[in-house]
């Protein structure tokens, strides 16, 4: 197993506020690299506070993500205003606000077939990160939230061999809570990514995570910490 480094918080609203001052400090670093700074976003209630805590620090330098390329670890196949849009939550509480430029906005199109979605993801994606690692593009952060089974981006629970070894970057998939439509990245595009974190929050996930660090963990945060060399999580559950 890979390792992790578990950094531990009081409330959902500490854990957004340290990870967003954080990710604003990678982020910076990387301004004078000529090369796209590449992100994945997640969706989740954890996530909608991690981004308006973003776009509230960010507020004050808002150069600082001006580099930035923004894509997502998955999304649901809706439209782009629907409610369970990863994209909209997004959108409004952090790109907007920023005055994010269009260019830097990479959306899963979910108001396509999810196969076209896929695709059209992954050719977005490489077109703009020259990088890889095993025939995967490289983000340089991949954000993921945690699910009540161990489901992180939309890679749940009970998928088979042939699914979990799949080499597409992004690939459809039935999830098993609503909307069962989605589009997600796949395992070997998150043991790729330079930088991992995972933002575990919410009650009701003390037995998702304490199986997920378990050597040998079988839940998909657990595979994906199998796979990685080192990943970061950030929690506000006491395990």
């Amino acid at each position: 197993m890979g390792t992790y480094e578990l950094l531990r918080f009081a409330d959902p609203e500490a854990l957004a506020r340290s990870v967003a001052a954080e990710w604003l400090k990678h982020a910076g670093r990387a301004a004078a690299d000529p090369q796209p700074y590449c992100v994945a976003l997640s969706g989740g209630r954890i996530a909608k506070q991690f981004c308006a805590a973003v776009a509230q620090q960010a507020a004050a330098q808002p150069a600082g993500l001006r580099q930035v390329h923004f894509f997502w670890g998955d999304e649901r196949c809706v439209a782009p205003s629907d409610p369970e849009s990863n994209f909209g939550l997004a959108r409004d509480a952090l790109l907007s606000p920023l005055g994010i430029a269009a260019g830097h906005i990479h959306r899963i199109r979910g108001e396509e077939p999810p196969e076209r979605a896929a695709q059209l993801a992954e050719r977005e994606l490489r077109e703009l990160v020259r990088r890889e690692r095993q025939g995967q593009p490289m983000f340089d952060l991949v954000f993921l939230g945690l699910g009540e089974e161990g489901h992180v981006a939309s890679l749940f629970p009970g998928e088979s061999e042939e699914l979990i070894k799949s080499s597409a970057v992004f690939r459809p998939v039935i999830a098993t809570k609503p909307p069962p439509q989605r589009v997600t990245l796949g395992y070997p595009a998150l043991a790729a990514a330079e930088q991992v974190w995972v933002l575990a929050s919410g009650a009701g996930k003390e037995r998702a995570l304490a199986d997920s660090l378990t050597p040998g963990g079988r839940t998909p945060l657990g595979r994906v910490l199998t796979l990685r060399s080192a990943t970061k999580i950030f929690t506000d559950i006491a395990v």
